[in-house]
């Protein structure tokens, strides 16, 4: 017998009020995207993170963004070997079926995944190295870049720049897919990565050329 109950009340009570409310008043906006499918112009992909909202931080709407989310927003590298991959899954769908203009890396400040990375690469979370930890498997994506900053000595610095070096992980990764080196390269798509301070609100781009954050 499978195991689901009844939404808790407070949750049956915001969607009555969203329906009565933000749905009622936009209810030809609501048919059309369902009628015509979505046409998103970018895809986003940010950590599950309940704090990370991006749709709000760009004031987007419904249609708008394909988003994918997962622990700290890595992304693998291309492996096609028949296995279970949702996150390469939803960069292949984005790419190859949605033809979105955009693929964007968003990375937070306080990531619990990028924290639990460093732990389990320094020693400090010996149950994340067990084969069963599944967010352990997911944050050896991360080690390569905890190597190039575990040198930080300053404890604060060197979360904030891991937290970054997911970001670039990430990017790094994305252009081992075909289909997206091949976007890239003809200009159909572009890549970007960014970091938020959550705390402070601030955004700040990789800028490439000059291998570093700023401020947007």
């Amino acid at each position: 017998m499978r195991n689901a109950k009844p939404l808790p009340n407070y949750l049956v009570k915001r969607y009555h009020g969203w329906h009565a409310t933000e749905y009622a008043g936009n209810k030809a906006w609501f048919r059309r995207l369902a009628e015509e499918g979505q046409h998103p112009r970018a895809m986003v992909i940010s950590c599950c993170d309940s704090r990370v909202h991006v749709t709000s931080i760009f004031g987007a709407d419904q249609g708008e963004f394909f988003i994918h989310r997962n622990i700290a927003n890595l992304v693998p590298p291309y492996e096609p070997d028949g296995d279970h991959h949702g996150t390469s899954a939803a960069v292949e769908y984005a790419v190859t079926a949605l033809k979105v203009a955009h693929i964007v890396i968003v990375g937070h400040s306080n990531c619990g995944g990028v924290k639990g990375c460093e732990d389990m690469c320094s020693g400090k979370a010996p149950e994340l190295l067990e084969t069963t930890s599944f967010v352990g498997r997911w944050m050896d994506l991360l080690r390569p870049g905890y190597e190039r900053i575990r040198e930080i000595e300053d404890p604060e610095a060197r979360l904030r720049a891991l937290e970054k070096q997911a970001v670039l992980v990430s990017l790094d990764n994305l252009m081992t897919f075909p289909f997206v080196k091949a976007a890239v390269e003809a200009e159909e798509l572009t890549l970007h990565g960014l970091w938020n301070d959550m705390g402070t609100g601030a955004l700040e781009e990789y800028l490439a050329d000059e291998d570093r954050f700023e401020a947007v």
